[in-house]
């Protein structure tokens, strides 16, 4: 049987996964005045330097100052996406790379683009992002054993997919268990800025416990700018070492041509230094998804699937293994015809767990509430996405918007009717 992937790859049966989805988008259309400072660098007939030019490297720098980390522009670069950034460091870096179960669907093809081995650790039950400390050790061991060299960890103390956020004893232990074993870090800290609810949550990175062997990437489609402009930067180690490092990932970065355009440019440095339309616009959006992702989360949990309750970003991962004996009798047996079914019973995307690193026969799949704030139809009967969507942004009861409570009615459809056939389906 053949399938397509999210990205209209063709895959044959069920083989292996080379390509994920995209970071969900906000749903949202572009902030007026980030759209108006793109334009104004439109007609820029001048390149970007490969790594960022000094107004993108200065306004990183002043964006990690102000969350603690203090960051020199001469060690800040600069990528069209975080993919860019990370292939850079793989490149690096050498040797093999470690990466938690789940984590973000692009970190492993990233690395195995590059032809490095990539061994998946397993997360503590809290929480997602970062492996468990006693896994790390015994997989590092392991792979020493077998003549490996494992030299990288990436991890996310703000995850996707599991929308959980590293509670800071664990990120402590595994970043002690990390630098006992002489790996370097790289922390995927996108979604840090979109906590559900930020005085019960606190983040904390990697880089403030282990300064000398941490680099910070942030893809600014987490919380900055819209996924369609693709801009990331990367924070190193300030020491000599992390000069290295940084000279390095600018030569791969050159090889590569992986400039960030001048406009996008412009507005990511707009966004990245912070002003009152951008910060008030990113508190109102990370508001309204905290709100549509526990209402996700309640009706998830109510069909009787279980989901770690979302807490930063714009998704959930749930795990539908309880619903096993239901969705067996729709012909869903692993995460692929999960995907698929979901996908087209729910006319929204739901990609699998092996998409993230999952086992393919566990039936996990990854919601996302973007697709959720709906749009209104206009008067000729389409879709009018934008004004839709603002209403969602605006609405002082976003969920009883009636687009949006069609999609959440939709979604709680299907899976109230997975939770009542489950109940009916004989044992095996």
């Amino acid at each position: 049987m053949r399938r397509t992937d999210p990205e209209g790859h063709d895959a044959v049966g069920h083989g292996p996964v080379r390509y994920g989805p995209h970071l969900p988008d906000d749903g949202l259309p572009v902030l007026p005045e980030l759209a108006a400072v793109l334009a104004s660098a439109a007609d820029r007939p001048q390149a970007e330097p490969v790594g960022g030019g000094p107004g993108l490297t200065a306004a990183a720098s002043g964006y990690w100052h102000r969350r603690g980390l203090p960051a020199e522009p001469g060690r800040v670069a600069a990528a069209p996406g975080a993919h860019a950034l990370l292939v850079a460091l793989t490149a690096a870096l050498g040797g093999d790379v470690l990466v938690p179960r789940p984590c973000a669907a692009w970190w492993a093809p990233d690395a195995r683009l590059l032809g490095r081995r990539v061994f998946h650790v397993p997360t503590p039950a809290e929480s997602g992002g970062v492996p468990d400390p006693y896994a790390l050790l015994e997989t590092v061991r392991r792979v020493r054993a077998e003549g490996g060299d494992p030299r990288l960890l990436v991890l996310a103390v703000a995850d996707d997919p599991t929308g959980t956020v590293a509670p800071p004893e664990l990120l402590h232990e595994t970043v002690e268990a990390a630098a006992g074993e002489g790996l370097h870090l790289v922390s995927d800290e996108t979604w840090r800025d979109t906590l559900h609810d930020p005085h019960a949550t606190v983040v904390l990175s990697p880089a403030e416990m282990l300064p000398e062997r941490v680099t910070v990437v942030t893809d600014l489609a987490g919380g900055l700018l819209p996924p369609a402009w693709p801009a990331a930067v990367a924070r190193f180690p300030a020491s000599a070492a992390g000069g290295g490092l940084h000279a390095r990932v600018l030569d791969v970065l050159t090889a590569l041509g992986a400039g960030v355009a001048a406009p996008v440019a412009a507005a990511a440095g707009y966004a990245l230094d912070e002003p009152e339309p951008v910060t008030a616009r990113r508190s109102a959006v990370v508001r309204l998804h905290a709100r549509v992702a526990a209402a996700l989360h309640a009706a998830v949990v109510d069909a009787g699937a279980t989901a770690r309750p979302p807490q930063a970003g714009r998704h959930l991962y749930a795990d539908l293994g309880p619903l096993r004996d239901a969705l067996g009798a729709e012909g869903v047996g692993d995460a692929q015809e999960l995907e698929d079914f979901l996908s087209a019973r729910l006319g929204l995307p739901a990609p699998g767990g092996h998409r993230f690193g999952d086992d393919l026969a566990a039936l996990r799949v990854r919601l996302s509430t973007g697709p959720l704030l709906g749009a209104v139809p206009d008067a000729d009967g389409g879709g009018r996405d934008d004004v839709g969507r603002v209403d969602v942004l605006t609405s002082p009861d976003p969920l009883e918007l009636p687009h949006v409570r069609r999609a959440l009615t939709a979604l709680g459809s299907v899976f109230g009717g997975l939770r009542d056939a489950q109940r009916w389906e004989p044992p095996r």
